[in-house]
């Protein structure tokens, strides 16, 4: 069976025949890429460069095809409309000049599949790195799940909005990467909200950092050229900038990747997108996999920048599931989320999948107590945890594929707010373990155990409403959990136990003071996303969650929790 695959989300009009007997590193590719004169894509530009180079990456495709195409797959969404409209019209043609199915693939899956197949890993988290994108995504019940999104703009738009502030043109992440070969670390933000991240307030500190402002100054603006004034000051050198800009960018990647390996109990990770290209990426990633025990796979450059191989060999598995579309059915969809779609191909996979899931793994928290004749050492995704009879000893050892400079920072930083706000919940009536000891500069914390198992193991809809409860009194008394993920609670043991009936919040790590509505409804997210990670009956959990909320908390928090799930990529 040979498929004919198009492409054509933003800049990358391409196409490409996949026979299935030959497999995917056979595929044939063909590209032609808009490159803009200066600045980012312009939106009209790249629909009529689509509308231009469509018909000639067909034809050669085509050409190339060794005998008849037996189903025509698209692009379908996420991306640019114009584009977008341009190439579904193309495959609705095609498919109805050679009488042959219509596939309408998601674009952000695409990159997951290519890595997983690839890979030939069973059921990995995946880390998609591209322009207009940064999330994790992991599969479960018949979705791949949004673990963790970036909350304003994608990790390759980020840096191109830096390297249009200095005057370099499209695209700048290769410009950024060859950039900080010379450079060295200097302090710029680190912003990680739980399994989300943010780029825009580093990106704008770049740009004053670059112009010799003090922070704080100047917007997140999109003016392109230098506007280097230097009656402000000495700037940092733009090597500096473009070195720390990557450390800190994907090292926020690699952790939220390593969070969400911990979550879900997964020891597999693949990556995907445009940026995945950049050296020091997978580096970082393949770093912390090596630490974590867990294995790795990037695919080749090739299949990780927008590319119509993707979209043939994910069409492919489509069609043999009977996953295919009329053409009344086939709209392109601008916003289409990686969740929306149901992961027919996958169907036979899963009941094994989540009868795995369901037994003990090193690593993963939830079975300490099942396991732990075999070990006393749990290694979790901040840190490593020792646990004893009556205490718990935490240690943030350093992380090799941080900056030693940013790594040594985090761990100090958070393993002071993690004893502070530990304790301060405990004052307000939050049940949590009594911390012991703190040594910051070694990252030490020794706390009370408490509970039997994490969350995950006893998700029902009491304990969530007893986690809903507990968010509402620290965020009336002033601060933020920052992780409430279902690794981070622990309840209370079974039958006639002291503490059978309690539910602990732990792992204070990324919490802080805040009076912003904005930062509460962050931890509500954080923990909406964990539940669709981890749970069957997400929904239902999350509807209890926020009715508790709802009698315990502020209304407005859970109206400010809507605007930021309307925030994410393609929302």
């Amino acid at each position: 069976m040979q498929i004919l695959g198009i492409e054509g989300t933003a800049w990358a009009a391409s196409a490409a025949v996949y026979d299935i007997e030959s497999g995917p590193e056979s595929v044939f590719i063909e590209t032609d890429a808009y490159q803009p004169d200066s600045g980012g894509i312009n939106p009209r530009e790249a629909a009529e460069h689509m509308s231009d180079a469509i018909p000639r990456v067909v034809e050669t495709a085509l050409a190339a095809a060794d005998g008849p195409i037996d189903a025509v797959a698209f692009s379908r969404g996420p991306g640019l409309g114009p584009c977008l409209r341009t190439v579904g019209t193309a495959a609705r043609a095609l498919a109805g000049t050679l009488d042959v199915p219509l596939v309408g693939v998601n674009h952000m899956v695409a990159h997951l599949e290519i890595g997983r197949q690839q890979s030939g890993f069973d059921s990995p988290v995946c880390l998609n790195a591209s322009g207009a994108n940064a999330h994790v995504l992991g599969y479960r019940n018949g979705r791949y799940r949004v673990l963790g999104e970036t909350m304003d703009t994608g990790v390759g738009n980020a840096l191109d909005k830096f390297t249009r502030h200095v005057g370099w043109s499209h695209p700048g992440g290769p410009k950024v990467e060859q950039a900080a070969k010379d450079g060295e670390y200097v302090d710029l933000p680190y912003v990680v909200k739980g399994m989300d991240f943010s780029f825009s307030g580093i990106m704008s500190a770049a740009k004053d950092a670059y112009d010799g402002r003090p922070r704080g100054g100047g917007g997140d603006d999109d003016r392109g050229g230098n506007d280097r004034d230097d009656d402000d000051g000495e700037g940092v050198p733009v090597e500096d900038v473009c070195y720390s800009l990557q450390e800190n960018f994907f090292a926020m990647l690699t952790e939220v990747a390593e969070r969400a390996l911990s979550l879900t109990g997964s020891d597999e990770l693949v990556l995907g997108g445009g940026v995945g290209q950049n050296d020091r990426l997978r580096e970082m990633l393949a770093t912390m996999c090596d630490q974590r025990g867990a294995d790795f796979f990037a695919p080749e450059p090739r299949f990780l920048r927008d590319n119509a191989g993707m979209i043939a060999i994910l069409g492919a598995e489509m069609v043999r599931a009977g996953d295919t579309l009329d053409v009344d059915e086939s709209a392109v969809d601008p916003d289409f989320r990686p969740d929306e779609v149901p992961v027919t191909w996958r169907a036979r996979r899963e009941a094994s999948r989540n009868e795995r899931a369901a037994e003990p793994r090193a690593g993963d928290s939830e079975s300490v107590d099942r396991w732990r004749d075999e070990s006393d050492e749990i290694e979790g995704a901040e840190a490593t945890v020792e646990i004893g009879d009556e205490r718990v000893t935490k240690r943030r050892l350093p992380k090799r594929y941080r900056h030693p400079e940013l790594d040594a920072r985090l761990r100090r930083d958070r393993t002071v707010l993690e004893a502070r706000l530990t304790s301060e919940a405990r004052r307000h009536g939050v049940p949590t373990p009594v911390v012991y000891d703190v040594d910051p500069e070694e990252g030490v914390l020794v706390f009370e155990r408490v509970g039997e198992a994490d969350l995950r193991a006893d998700l029902t809809a009491d304990r969530v409403r007893d986690v809903a409860r507990h968010l509402a009194t620290i965020h009336a008394a002033g601060f933020v959990h920052g992780d409430p993920t279902t690794r981070n609670v622990r309840v209370g043991g079974a039958g006639g136990s002291a503490d059978a009936d309690r539910t602990y919040l732990i792992d204070f790590g990324l919490g802080y003071y805040s009076a912003d509505d904005e930062d509460y409804a962050m931890d509500l997210h954080v923990l909406a996303q964990s539940l669709a990670g981890t749970a069957d009956d997400a929904e239902e959990l999350r509807r209890e969650f926020e009715e508790a909320y709802a009698e315990a908390g502020d209304e407005a928090v859970l109206d400010r929790l809507r605007e930021i799930e309307g925030r994410g990529r393609y929302q």
